[in-house]
């Protein structure tokens, strides 16, 4: 079996999209992260600032060197300091460049505050800036400071790395979690259904293979189940193949024996057509296309088994003469059951199939009606008329039995299933839904209820639609 690398499996992939989803999202808290920081230092800034301001409003004569401490405290180049109504320079020293920017953190807006510090993050130059802000606890209407950006950038940088640094250990520990949690949930539980499938796929008629639903999640059960259903489904039909393959042995060996005996029998039929009796002369030809019939079926039987089927021969065929030997073939079966039987099907009929297989098609039909009505015990009748239309010669086969049972509607046209009678086997309807096949044709179950059953034979007119295949 083919080797798959971790990153390669379905927990894997999870690991990879985990970390990588959890990282967009830190990355999009960075950014109103690093703004609300910037701010707040800012903010620090101009406290830092109001209390130095402070410091010299108690004391109007401040030494140069104090004012200088405090200044450098503050990390600031002056403090403007507003108080009713009059702006008082309370701090100063030389500023080392123009200014570059003015700041207003009394009511900024997010975007505002976002833009400002993304910009600060690109911006590498050391620049001198201008910040203004409310004083706290109302010391004033308004104060404002100078400023560089070389300690806000650095410490905007560290406080970013740090949150990455975060971000980067809570989606390796989160993807962690899920790949634990899909292995155990989706990997194992998925693992084990390919396992089975294997298993069942070597061996498909060993019933110890067939899947047993245990999973816990809803979706992976009904997956179980359904696997399960399509296994029961797939080991029946191999089983019923098998024993299609093994009845096809058989019938091709019985064959074999049956056409030698019938062989030989066609030459005491020969002989009986120069008998004197006039019943043995009536009956001879009668007899010899009985047993030439079944000489031709056990070498198609024969050809069959081997997979060697020829597709219908198809010529002009009187269907009238051909229903009328099907119907009087069922009349000497019937014997003295009390079945009647009707051919009306126009004399100047013809259709265009395999004569061969349309007789066999035609006599499964009516064996079929005949002995629904003989196991009632009551009188009945098989009916066969046919139509035409502008498409297809369409054939009806009518009988006034009890109907068909519900499973055999069910598994019409399926060997070993759709058994008509207690005891059939449906042989003889799949043979004939075949056989028509291949004429390009179909037949249907017209009606059957508690009045009687309907089956339609449809022979399209059309020379191209008769090309069927037998293997």
């Amino acid at each position: 079996m083919k080797k798959t690398s971790v990153l390669n499996s379905l927990s894997g992939r999870f690991l990879i999209l985990t970390a990588l989803f959890v990282m967009l999202a830190e990355i999009l808290i960075f950014v109103p992260s690093v703004a609300r920081f910037r701010e707040d230092f800012l903010l620090l800034k101009l406290e830092k600032a109001q209390i130095a301001s402070l410091a010299l409003l108690a004391d109007d004569m401040i030494d140069p060197e104090l004012e200088s401490e405090l200044l450098e405290n503050a990390g600031v180049f002056n403090v403007v300091l507003r108080r009713d109504e009059i702006r008082q320079l309370m701090l100063s020293s030389p500023i080392p460049a123009p200014i570059y920017q003015t700041f207003d953190l009394r009511d900024p807006t997010a975007m505002t505050l976002i833009r400002d510090a993304m910009l600060q993050l690109w911006d590498n130059e050391n620049r001198i800036i201008r910040v203004m802000g409310e004083p706290v606890r109302g010391a004033g209407l308004l104060i404002e400071l100078t400023t560089d950006t070389k300690d806000l950038r650095a410490a905007m940088l560290a406080y970013g790395a740090n949150i990455l640094w975060l971000s980067l250990v809570i989606s390796i520990i989160t993807a962690i979690l899920l790949f634990v949690a899909v292995r155990s949930f989706l990997v194992v539980p998925i693992k084990r259904v390919v396992r089975n499938m294997q298993a069942y796929a070597a061996e498909p008629e060993d019933v110890r293979n067939l899947i047993e639903p245990n999973a816990g999640v809803t979706e992976l059960r009904e997956a179980e189940e359904a696997l399960r259903s399509m296994q029961n489904q797939l080991t029946g039909a191999l089983k019923q193949k098998e024993r299609l393959a093994q009845l096809g042995s058989a019938v091709a060996k019985i064959s074999h024996d049956l056409r030698n005996i019938l062989t030989t029998a066609q030459l005491f039929a020969d002989r009986m057509e120069n008998s004197e009796d006039p019943a043995v002369k009536r009956a001879a030809p009668k007899l010899l296309n009985s047993i030439s019939r079944a000489v031709s079926l056990c070498e198609k039987t024969l050809a069959f088994g081997k997979a060697e089927e020829a597709p219908p021969s198809l010529s002009e065929v009187a269907l009238h003469s051909l229903v009328q030997d099907v119907v009087e073939n069922e009349k000497l079966a019937a014997g003295t059951a009390h079945v009647t039987f009707e051919n009306n099907v126009a004399e100047t009929m013809r259709v265009r199939a395999d004569s061969e297989q349309l007789y066999r098609v035609l006599s499964n039909l009516v064996r079929n009606g005949r002995q629904a009505i003989a196991g009632t015990g009551e009188q009945g009748a098989v009916t066969v008329s046919a139509d035409q239309d502008e498409e297809n010669w369409v054939i009806d086969v009518y009988d006034t039995g009890p109907g068909l049972p519900p499973k055999a509607r069910e598994h019409l046209f399926t060997a070993f299933q759709g058994g008509i009678r207690k005891g059939g086997t449906g042989l003889g309807l799949a043979i004939s839904g075949e056989l028509v096949r291949g004429h390009g044709g179909h037949l249907d179950l017209k009606h059957s209820d508690s009045n009687g059953t309907c089956f339609s034979i449809y022979l399209p007119k059309a020379r191209h639609a008769a090309i069927g295949s037998f293997a």
